[in-house]
Protein backbone atom coordinates (compact mmCIF):
# COMPACT_ATOMS: atom_id res chain seq x y z
CA UNK A 1 0.00 0.00 0.00
CA UNK A 2 2.61 2.56 1.05
CA UNK A 3 3.44 2.42 -3.07
CA UNK A 4 0.53 3.59 -3.77
CA UNK A 5 -1.06 7.21 -3.61
CA UNK A 6 -3.73 7.67 -1.36
CA UNK A 7 -6.32 7.65 -4.21
CA UNK A 8 -5.36 4.81 -5.40
CA UNK A 9 -4.57 2.90 -1.86
CA UNK A 10 -8.58 4.22 -1.60
CA UNK A 11 -9.92 1.71 -3.95
CA UNK A 12 -9.09 -1.64 -2.47
CA UNK A 13 -12.51 -3.47 -1.92
CA UNK A 14 -12.00 -5.88 1.52
CA UNK A 15 -16.04 -6.61 1.00
CA UNK A 16 -15.36 -10.25 0.07
CA UNK A 17 -13.46 -11.09 3.63
CA UNK A 18 -16.72 -9.14 5.67
CA UNK A 19 -19.07 -11.81 4.00
CA UNK A 20 -22.57 -11.26 3.62
CA UNK A 21 -24.60 -8.09 5.76
CA UNK A 22 -27.04 -8.97 8.27
CA UNK A 23 -30.41 -7.79 8.34
CA UNK A 24 -31.04 -4.45 10.84
CA UNK A 25 -34.69 -2.83 11.49
CA UNK A 26 -33.24 0.12 10.14
CA UNK A 27 -30.21 1.42 7.85
CA UNK A 28 -30.12 5.10 7.28
CA UNK A 29 -27.74 7.48 5.66
CA UNK A 30 -27.48 11.10 6.56
CA UNK A 31 -24.83 13.43 7.46
CA UNK A 32 -24.30 16.05 10.70
CA UNK A 33 -22.40 19.29 10.89
CA UNK A 34 -18.65 19.63 11.96
CA UNK A 35 -16.43 22.21 12.00
CA UNK A 36 -15.79 23.93 8.76
CA UNK A 37 -18.92 21.64 6.62
CA UNK A 38 -20.42 18.20 7.43
CA UNK A 39 -19.77 14.68 7.26
CA UNK A 40 -21.60 11.30 6.15
CA UNK A 41 -22.94 9.08 8.98
CA UNK A 42 -24.64 5.82 8.51
CA UNK A 43 -27.31 4.98 11.45
CA UNK A 44 -28.29 1.21 12.06
CA UNK A 45 -31.26 0.91 14.41
CA UNK A 46 -32.21 -2.65 16.16
CA UNK A 47 -35.62 -3.94 16.80
CA UNK A 48 -37.06 -3.23 19.26
CA UNK A 49 -38.89 0.22 21.12
CA UNK A 50 -36.53 2.57 22.14
CA UNK A 51 -34.55 4.82 23.81
CA UNK A 52 -31.67 2.65 22.59
CA UNK A 53 -28.13 2.81 23.94
CA UNK A 54 -25.77 3.72 21.40
CA UNK A 55 -21.79 2.98 19.99
CA UNK A 56 -20.48 5.83 17.91
CA UNK A 57 -18.29 3.78 15.60
CA UNK A 58 -14.93 5.07 14.12
CA UNK A 59 -13.37 3.02 10.84
CA UNK A 60 -10.12 1.80 10.75
CA UNK A 61 -7.79 2.72 7.80
CA UNK A 62 -4.65 4.71 8.94
CA UNK A 63 -6.74 8.05 9.19
CA UNK A 64 -6.37 7.75 4.98
CA UNK A 65 -8.43 5.10 3.48
CA UNK A 66 -11.41 2.95 4.47
CA UNK A 67 -15.55 4.69 4.56
CA UNK A 68 -18.49 3.36 5.96
CA UNK A 69 -18.74 0.51 3.47
CA UNK A 70 -15.59 -0.83 5.30
CA UNK A 71 -17.11 -1.54 8.68
CA UNK A 72 -21.10 -1.91 7.54
CA UNK A 73 -20.95 -5.88 8.04
CA UNK A 74 -19.57 -5.58 11.88
CA UNK A 75 -21.76 -2.72 12.69
CA UNK A 76 -24.64 -4.45 11.50
CA UNK A 77 -23.69 -7.56 13.84
CA UNK A 78 -23.17 -4.90 16.79
CA UNK A 79 -26.45 -3.45 16.18
CA UNK A 80 -28.06 -6.59 16.27
CA UNK A 81 -25.93 -8.20 19.00
CA UNK A 82 -25.83 -5.24 21.45
CA UNK A 83 -29.46 -4.24 20.69
CA UNK A 84 -27.91 -0.58 20.45
CA UNK A 85 -27.96 2.11 17.71
CA UNK A 86 -24.44 2.72 15.88
CA UNK A 87 -23.89 5.31 14.27
CA UNK A 88 -20.73 5.27 11.65
CA UNK A 89 -18.83 7.93 11.40
CA UNK A 90 -17.39 9.38 8.02
CA UNK A 91 -14.42 11.58 9.41
CA UNK A 92 -11.98 13.02 6.98
CA UNK A 93 -9.39 11.64 5.99
CA UNK A 94 -5.94 12.46 5.30
CA UNK A 95 -3.65 13.72 3.24
CA UNK A 96 -6.51 16.23 1.99
CA UNK A 97 -7.56 16.96 5.78
CA UNK A 98 -4.63 16.38 7.94
CA UNK A 99 -4.37 15.95 12.26
CA UNK A 100 -6.54 17.35 13.79
CA UNK A 101 -8.94 17.15 11.51
CA UNK A 102 -10.33 13.40 12.15
CA UNK A 103 -10.00 13.40 16.16
CA UNK A 104 -12.16 16.76 15.79
CA UNK A 105 -14.46 15.36 13.33
CA UNK A 106 -15.16 12.64 15.62
CA UNK A 107 -15.52 14.36 18.96
CA UNK A 108 -17.97 16.52 16.74
CA UNK A 109 -19.97 13.76 15.82
CA UNK A 110 -20.05 12.28 19.40
CA UNK A 111 -20.94 15.68 20.22
CA UNK A 112 -23.66 16.02 17.68
CA UNK A 113 -25.32 11.98 19.05
CA UNK A 114 -25.43 13.31 22.55
CA UNK A 115 -27.28 16.35 21.50
CA UNK A 116 -29.38 15.09 19.20
CA UNK A 117 -30.46 11.76 20.68
CA UNK A 118 -33.61 11.92 21.15
CA UNK A 119 -34.39 12.47 17.09
CA UNK A 120 -32.98 8.90 16.69
CA UNK A 121 -34.62 7.23 19.55
CA UNK A 122 -30.98 6.94 21.70
CA UNK A 123 -30.73 7.52 25.39
CA UNK A 124 -27.95 10.17 25.82
CA UNK A 125 -27.10 8.84 28.95
CA UNK A 126 -25.88 5.10 27.37
CA UNK A 127 -23.68 6.19 24.74
CA UNK A 128 -20.31 4.61 23.94
CA UNK A 129 -17.26 5.31 21.95
CA UNK A 130 -15.83 2.69 19.87
CA UNK A 131 -13.58 1.75 16.72
CA UNK A 132 -10.71 -0.45 14.51
CA UNK A 133 -7.70 0.39 14.34
CA UNK A 134 -7.05 3.61 13.52
CA UNK A 135 -11.17 4.33 14.55
CA UNK A 136 -9.81 2.63 17.79
CA UNK A 137 -7.43 5.89 17.99
CA UNK A 138 -10.26 8.21 17.15
CA UNK A 139 -12.53 6.46 20.03
CA UNK A 140 -9.60 6.47 22.71
CA UNK A 141 -8.91 10.49 21.58
CA UNK A 142 -12.79 11.33 21.78
CA UNK A 143 -13.18 10.00 25.51
CA UNK A 144 -9.71 11.99 25.90
CA UNK A 145 -11.33 15.32 24.41
CA UNK A 146 -14.78 14.43 26.19
CA UNK A 147 -12.78 14.45 29.61
CA UNK A 148 -10.84 17.54 29.25
CA UNK A 149 -13.89 19.75 27.21
CA UNK A 150 -16.39 19.15 29.36
CA UNK A 151 -18.50 15.81 28.22
CA UNK A 152 -20.29 13.96 26.69
CA UNK A 153 -19.73 11.63 29.24
CA UNK A 154 -19.72 8.06 27.24
CA UNK A 155 -20.59 4.53 29.20
CA UNK A 156 -17.82 2.84 27.53
CA UNK A 157 -15.07 2.75 25.02
CA UNK A 158 -14.02 -0.12 22.97
CA UNK A 159 -11.02 0.11 21.41
CA UNK A 160 -9.99 -2.44 18.52
CA UNK A 161 -6.42 -3.01 17.75
CA UNK A 162 -6.25 0.61 18.42
CA UNK A 163 -3.07 3.17 17.25
CA UNK A 164 -1.85 4.43 20.47
CA UNK A 165 1.59 6.33 19.63
CA UNK A 166 3.42 7.85 16.97
CA UNK A 167 6.36 5.07 17.53
CA UNK A 168 7.49 1.89 15.52
CA UNK A 169 10.01 0.67 18.43
CA UNK A 170 8.23 -1.84 20.01
CA UNK A 171 8.46 -5.91 20.10
CA UNK A 172 5.63 -6.63 18.18
CA UNK A 173 6.26 -3.68 14.88
CA UNK A 174 9.85 -5.70 15.16
CA UNK A 175 8.63 -9.12 15.11
CA UNK A 176 5.57 -8.44 13.03
CA UNK A 177 7.17 -5.77 10.39
CA UNK A 178 6.06 -7.23 7.56
CA UNK A 179 4.05 -10.46 6.36
CA UNK A 180 0.93 -10.08 8.30
CA UNK A 181 -1.25 -7.92 6.43
CA UNK A 182 -0.50 -4.86 8.26
CA UNK A 183 3.24 -3.56 7.76
CA UNK A 184 5.54 -1.03 9.45
CA UNK A 185 5.98 0.43 6.61
CA UNK A 186 2.41 1.28 5.57
CA UNK A 187 1.64 2.33 9.79
CA UNK A 188 5.10 4.93 8.42
CA UNK A 189 2.83 5.83 5.02
CA UNK A 190 -0.53 6.40 7.11
CA UNK A 191 1.27 8.13 10.23
CA UNK A 192 3.25 10.55 7.34
CA UNK A 193 0.23 11.50 6.06
CA UNK A 194 -2.10 12.22 8.80
CA UNK A 195 0.28 14.41 10.84
CA UNK A 196 1.74 18.00 9.86
CA UNK A 197 4.99 17.27 11.84
CA UNK A 198 6.64 15.26 14.20
CA UNK A 199 5.63 17.64 16.79
CA UNK A 200 1.89 16.31 16.18
CA UNK A 201 3.03 13.10 16.96
CA UNK A 202 3.36 13.91 20.72
CA UNK A 203 0.33 15.16 20.88
CA UNK A 204 -1.66 13.07 22.83
CA UNK A 205 -4.57 13.76 20.66
CA UNK A 206 -2.53 11.72 18.45
CA UNK A 207 -0.95 9.55 20.51
CA UNK A 208 -3.28 8.78 23.42
CA UNK A 209 -0.84 6.68 25.06
CA UNK A 210 1.49 9.96 25.53
CA UNK A 211 -1.46 11.90 27.79
CA UNK A 212 -0.10 12.28 31.04
CA UNK A 213 -3.31 11.64 33.02
CA UNK A 214 -5.67 8.28 31.73
CA UNK A 215 -8.25 8.46 35.06
CA UNK A 216 -11.54 9.53 34.68
CA UNK A 217 -12.10 7.97 31.41
CA UNK A 218 -14.49 5.47 30.40
CA UNK A 219 -14.43 1.69 31.21
CA UNK A 220 -13.05 -0.24 28.03
CA UNK A 221 -12.49 -2.96 25.92
CA UNK A 222 -8.98 -3.69 24.47
CA UNK A 223 -8.74 -6.29 21.74
CA UNK A 224 -5.48 -6.96 20.40
CA UNK A 225 -4.27 -9.33 17.43
CA UNK A 226 -1.14 -11.47 18.13
CA UNK A 227 0.39 -11.46 14.53
CA UNK A 228 -0.27 -7.18 14.56
CA UNK A 229 2.56 -4.17 14.88
CA UNK A 230 0.01 -2.61 17.13
CA UNK A 231 -0.80 -5.46 19.52
CA UNK A 232 2.18 -3.71 22.14
CA UNK A 233 0.87 -0.25 21.87
CA UNK A 234 -3.23 -1.29 22.69
CA UNK A 235 -1.82 -3.60 25.43
CA UNK A 236 0.30 -0.61 27.01
CA UNK A 237 -2.78 1.39 26.65
CA UNK A 238 -4.89 -1.14 28.61
CA UNK A 239 -2.29 -1.32 31.25
CA UNK A 240 -2.11 2.79 31.59
CA UNK A 241 -5.56 2.99 31.91
CA UNK A 242 -5.89 -0.42 34.61
CA UNK A 243 -3.04 1.70 36.29
CA UNK A 244 -5.04 4.65 36.64
CA UNK A 245 -8.08 3.10 38.04
CA UNK A 246 -9.83 2.61 34.94
CA UNK A 247 -11.72 -0.86 34.23
CA UNK A 248 -10.52 -2.14 31.44
CA UNK A 249 -11.24 -5.83 29.80
CA UNK A 250 -8.13 -7.23 27.79
CA UNK A 251 -8.04 -10.02 25.29
CA UNK A 252 -5.12 -10.34 23.04
CA UNK A 253 -6.59 -12.83 19.86
CA UNK A 254 -3.34 -14.89 19.63
CA UNK A 255 -3.36 -16.31 16.00
CA UNK A 256 -4.81 -13.14 14.42
CA UNK A 257 -3.54 -10.50 12.09
CA UNK A 258 -4.61 -6.68 12.26
CA UNK A 259 -7.86 -6.19 10.02
CA UNK A 260 -9.24 -9.29 11.63
CA UNK A 261 -12.51 -7.78 13.52
CA UNK A 262 -13.99 -6.56 9.40
CA UNK A 263 -13.43 -10.13 8.16
CA UNK A 264 -16.34 -12.44 9.75
CA UNK A 265 -16.85 -14.08 6.38
CA UNK A 266 -13.84 -15.61 6.28
CA UNK A 267 -12.44 -15.95 10.17
CA UNK A 268 -14.22 -17.38 13.09
CA UNK A 269 -12.66 -15.61 15.79
CA UNK A 270 -13.87 -12.42 13.85
CA UNK A 271 -17.42 -13.51 14.98
CA UNK A 272 -16.30 -14.33 18.38
CA UNK A 273 -14.46 -10.68 18.65
CA UNK A 274 -17.55 -9.07 17.43
CA UNK A 275 -19.85 -11.18 19.98
CA UNK A 276 -17.18 -9.98 23.17
CA UNK A 277 -17.42 -6.85 21.59
CA UNK A 278 -21.50 -7.05 21.46
CA UNK A 279 -21.80 -8.12 25.15
CA UNK A 280 -19.07 -5.92 26.79
CA UNK A 281 -20.84 -3.13 25.65
CA UNK A 282 -24.48 -4.62 26.56
CA UNK A 283 -23.06 -5.18 30.53
CA UNK A 284 -21.90 -1.70 30.69
CA UNK A 285 -25.36 0.04 29.16
CA UNK A 286 -26.93 -2.07 31.70
CA UNK A 287 -24.90 -1.46 34.69
CA UNK A 288 -26.38 2.52 33.75
CA UNK A 289 -29.87 1.38 33.28
CA UNK A 290 -29.61 -0.47 36.73
CA UNK A 291 -28.15 2.70 38.17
Amino acid sequence: MEQLTPELARMGDFSLLAGAPEEVAKVENSTIPVPGGEIPVRIYTPEGEGPFPALVYYHGGGWVIGNLDTVDVPCRMLANRAGCVVVSVDYRLAPEHKFPTAAEDSYAAAKWLSENAASIQVDPERIAVGGDSAGGNLAAVVALMAREQGGPSFAYQMLIYPVTNHAYDTDSYSDNAEGYFLTKNTMVWFWNHYLRNDEDGQNPYASPLLAEDLSGLPPALVITAGFDPLRDEGEAYAERLKAAGVPVEATRYDGMIHGFFWMPGVLTEAHNAINQAANALKDAFNAIKTR
